[in-house]
């Protein structure tokens, strides 16, 4: 469990593809003004990930509300349920119907407005021009983006991504600048102006959230950033997909 600020940690998690290639996950948590804690989306622990964060959160009892913020990412949610049995529990469309079981509470987070109820801690984005759960499930653009106030700190599952070496070659390469998810053209809705709508998203959020200064990417890794460094490279990213938006214009429009 990593430290972020004051008020944020980054557990990061492992997750195999195919049982061999470990991608990675992640949950994220932060402390309110008042004490307690907001987590976000869960993952495996090993025994030491599990210790710490108990200790942090006076077993679990401080934890006030665990969102889940990717449709896709539903494997931990019910153990995570288990950790924070008396957390409020928020998730996605897909969330609630996956696990209907659950006590799931208020509208899904992609339906939410700017009153939402993690206001005090949170800004959310969710991507436009995209299917938020497109009917190819192995297409996982699209999630609800978790700004951080206070710290400027972005959780995102997949739908940004940081390149990162795996295993022992990590600390001897460079991570990549931000980049959009590779299967964007698949996620695009097939309607006219929906690139025009995902690229206007884009820069908004690189407008709005430039003073972010660290992302917190799922399956890749954390990527502090620089003053500026967040609309540039949002920019960079954007520009990377010039020739998918520009191919779905010239066949929708």
């Amino acid at each position: 469990m990593r430290q972020l600020s004051d008020t944020f940690w980054n557990i990061r998690g492992v997750h195999r593809v195919g049982g061999v290639l470990d991608i990675g996950t992640q949950m994220s948590l932060a402390r309110r003004a008042d004490g307690r804690f907001v987590v976000i989306d869960g993952c495996a622990l090993d025994d030491a990930q599990r210790d710490a964060l108990l200790a942090l959160t006076g077993n679990g009892e401080r934890v006030a509300a665990v969102v889940h913020v990717h449709p896709f990412h539903t494997l931990h949610v019910e153990s995570t349920r288990r950790l924070f049995p008396d957390a409020t529990l928020y998730g996605t469309a897909r969330h609630r119907r996956r696990l209907s079981s659950l006590p799931w509470t208020g509208p899904p987070v992609e339906a939410w407005g700017e009153d939402h109820p993690l206001v005090d801690v949170f800004d959310l984005s969710v991507p436009d021009g995209v299917d938020f759960v497109c009917a190819d499930e192995r297409v996982h653009v699209a999630s609800v983006l978790v700004r951080h106030r206070s710290d400027g700190i972005v959780h995102v599952d997949d739908t940004l991504n940081v390149l990162a070496a795996p295993g022992l070659l990590r600390p001897l390469l460079p991570q990549s600048s931000l980049r959009m998810h590779p299967l964007l053209s698949r996620a695009l809705k097939p309607e006219a102006g929906a690139a025009d709508a995902y690229a206007a998203w884009a820069r908004m959020l690189a407008s709005r959230w430039s003073g972010t200064r660290i992302v917190c990417a799922a399956h890749s890794a954390v990527r502090e950033l620089g003053d500026g460094g967040f609309a540039r490279e949002m920019a960079s990213a954007l520009r990377r997909v010039t020739r998918t938006l520009d191919g779905h214009r010239a066949r929708h429009g």
